[in-house]
């Protein structure tokens, strides 16, 4: 599932299109999306793991859910795209994804300063959601899209091995400068994993995510599937402390 660093690549690689008039549109969505014919692209947002193409009366959202892919001014061979979109001078195709109409105001949808990438992050709102659910797990917390928007479990795995914080700790039971730590390093790591997969070198940078040993104390990884997200974790009992 891509997070939100390469939905964030996304918005900045279609920014050509930005203004430009939609001349064909199609796809086997189920949505009715005849009315953006002939309508121009006003911008380009993302929020988490959304993909926004903002028209004058309503918004295309795109979610590209566990598998989904896009192809900018070309087709993916033998496949039918979900979403099509055709301009003067270039396309967009997105497969294998959800895709949805917004009518209301985005800012009515969305609380953009829970986005880790967004310029509008509140840090301050993002403890108060955690301290309000002390119960929550440290893995479960950090997938939490209302808390976090747009970290995924590339993110959340990399960040607990670097604050030393067990996935399966309640929030209510972290230190203070742990707490503290998990809210930094989600937005820091957040944009490092930008750099990174610009450079196509996003992989050779994991510490913790599919890897078998830990760099830190050389014994085994556990991976475990944990939470009510049941993803991946892996993570060092000896180095990432338990707090319950």
């Amino acid at each position: 599932m891509p997070e939100g660093p390469s939905i964030v690549i996304l918005k900045e690689a279609v920014q050509a299109f930005k203004g430009k008039k939609v001349l064909s549109i199609g796809g086997n969505s189920k949505v009715d999306l005849e009315p953006f014919s002939g309508q121009k692209v006003v911008d380009f947002k993302s929020w988490g793991k959304h993909f926004l193409i903002c028209f004058p009366r309503a918004t295309i959202r795109i979610h590209l859910l566990m598998f989904g892919s896009y192809r900018i001014n070309e087709e993916k061979p033998g496949a039918t795209p979900r979403l099509h979109l055709g301009f003067s001078k270039g396309e967009l195709n997105f497969y294998t994804c959800s895709v949805q109409i917004i009518t209301e105001p985005l800012d009515e949808i969305y609380d953009f300063s829970a986005d880790v990438m967004s310029p509008t992050w509140s840090e301050k709102k993002a403890r108060a959601k955690l301290k309000a659910n002390p119960g929550l797990l440290a893995c479960d917390a950090l997938l939490n899209q209302d808390i976090f928007a747009g970290v995924g479990n590339i993110i959340k795995n990399e960040v607990l091995f670097r604050i030393r914080v067990d996935p399966r700790s309640r929030i209510g039971a972290l230190p203070a400068r742990q707490l503290k730590a998990m809210l930094t390093e989600a937005v820091n790591y957040s944009f490092e994993f930008l750099e990174w997969k610009k450079e196509f070198k996003l992989r050779e940078h994991w510490l913790a995510h599919t890897r078998k040993i830990c760099p830190r104390d050389h014994v085994p990884f556990i991976k475990q599937h944990l939470g009510k997200a049941n993803r991946r974790s892996f993570y060092c009992t000896l180095c990432q402390v338990l707090y319950t």
